[in-house]
């Protein structure tokens, strides 16, 4: 099979040289992001490394880019971690990007087994989405909000997206992450995606429950290979944890694809 569809979706989330041009960002010293040339000129600041010295500065710097239209406040506070990944901070979700300070968020494969073989729920996304508007998405993905933990943000986003019962949530089991630096038009995205599986009764169907998604589908997993390697239908992150779903239960075999996700 050729593999050129597939990797072209890891290598576009691969496309930031870290530092490059950005300045370093450091909290009470330690190093926790990135930021660019301009963001600083936003906030008044010269072309140097930016050190914020206390929580105060960290929301003072958000509110005045939210106030200049730099970023779209989000009113949800995600936790800002050193090298060591101990919290040092925390800073609203919106303004993440903009400090390249490194993100997590849960992403959950909702699985089928039927005599067919496997079949995967794939949501759709809502066309007022500000990111990736009516693009393709797993049953379940959402940021990991600060002081959360993964397991209680895949029970938390489960109910609120998919009305996922809380008992059926919780056998999500984890089964790896995937990382990237890449740059968006909302700044640098430095994500880590912490997978799930799901297996999912043949008798429940999941449906929307807030204005994230707008329709789930059950689709025969041979269906979603081809969607994956063929188009652009899934939102751009969403492809790679299925490259992995896609390589963990044998619909691809490609040591090449391995190496790509984890590179």
């Amino acid at each position: 099979m050729n593999l050129d569809g597939f990797l072209r979706h890891i290598e576009a989330c691969r496309t930031a040289a870290l530092p490059g041009r950005r300045r370093a960002v450091r909290f009470r010293g330690a190093e926790v992001g990135f930021i660019a040339p301009e963001t600083l000129a936003a906030l008044g600041l010269p072309d140097a490394d930016l050190d914020v010295p206390d929580q105060a500065a960290f929301d003072r710097y958000a509110r005045v880019l939210c106030t200049g239209g730099v970023h779209r406040f989000r009113d949800e506070a995600f936790d800002v971690r050193d090298h060591d990944g101990r919290v040092a901070a925390t800073l609203d979700r919106g303004a993440l990007p903009l400090f390249g300070i490194q993100a997590f968020g849960v992403h959950v494969n909702g699985l089928v087994e039927g005599s067919g073989g496997w079949s995967l729920w794939i949501g759709t996304r809502n066309p007022n989405k500000l990111l990736d508007p009516g693009k393709l998405d797993h049953l379940v993905a959402g940021g990991v909000p600060a002081g959360m933990s993964y397991d209680d943000t895949v029970i938390k986003e489960a109910a609120e997206e998919a009305g996922v019962p809380a008992w059926l949530a919780a056998q999500a089991r984890r089964v790896g992450e995937i990382r990237y630096d890449m740059e968006r038009p909302e700044g640098l995205r430095r994500d880590v995606l912490i997978c799930y599986d799901l297996i999912v009764p043949p008798d429940f169907a999941p449906h929307p429950h807030d204005d994230e998604v707008v329709k789930f589908e059950l689709w025969p997993l041979a269906q979603v290979v081809e969607a994956v390697r063929d188009t652009d239908q899934f939102k751009f992150n969403v492809n790679l944890v299925l490259i992995d779903l896609f390589l963990r239960l044998g619909a691809l075999d490609s040591d090449e694809l391995r190496n790509a996700l984890t590179g």
